[in-house]
């Protein structure tokens, strides 16, 4: 079993800056793929960024530049550093880990971008 636990979500104005985290723990085997997806209201859940554990990342076109999507592979957490925030990133954001086992998903942390 797969526990995955985000944080960092919160209220922050427009143009500022939020950094998430998932920690993961439990039967992580290497290789494997983190990625962060969000959802916002009304919207079906869309993938924001991917990481591979050989480094290989990739991001959406919405976020691309602006957001960054790293790791620690010791400490199986996930991270998301997210600058010049937009309303539209209103969402909540959820970590996913892939595994040879299964795919398994975080509790979700609230992201609102608002003045």
């Amino acid at each position: 079993q797969v526990q995955l636990v985000e944080s960092g979500g919160g209220l922050v104005q427009p143009g500022g800056s939020l950094r998430l985290s998932c920690a993961a723990s439990g039967s992580i085997s290497s290789p494997y793929v983190m990625a962060w997806y969000r959802q916002a209201p009304g919207k079906q859940r869309e993938l924001v960024a991917a990481s591979s554990s050989g480094g290989t990342t990739g991001y959406s076109d919405s976020v691309k530049d602006r957001f960054t999507i790293s790791r620690d592979n010791a400490k199986n957490t996930l991270y998301l550093q997210m600058n010049s925030l937009k309303p539209e990133d209103t969402a909540v954001y959820y970590c996913n880990v892939n595994l040879p086992i299964g795919s398994y998903w975080g509790q979700g942390t609230q992201v609102t971008v608002s003045s």
